[in-house]
């Protein structure tokens, strides 16, 4: 279950990637589609949230930063 972190209240827009970057603002950039390039990312919005280690963020329905465990799957290692 995700818990929310930030009130942004970002609107998003059809064709953009939304994320949290190192220092914890929310940049929008432009999605490659087919052979037009994407990238290009502009901060949108400075919230300075500070990430915690094995947390994953992202920006939810409402456009609010949020955050969830990540889950740490895989094999066992050979004792």
């Amino acid at each position: 279950m995700a818990e929310k972190v930030a009130k942004v209240g970002i609107k998003r827009k059809k064709g953009y990637l939304y994320y949290v970057n190192k220092k914890g603002n929310v940049v929008e950039t432009k999605m490659a589609r087919g052979k037009s390039k994407g990238g290009g990312g502009k901060v949108i919005a400075k919230p300075g949230v500070k990430k915690a280690k094995g947390y994953l963020y992202f920006i939810d329905k409402r456009g609010d930063v949020s955050r969830a465990k990540m889950l740490r799957g895989g094999r066992r290692k050979k004792r």
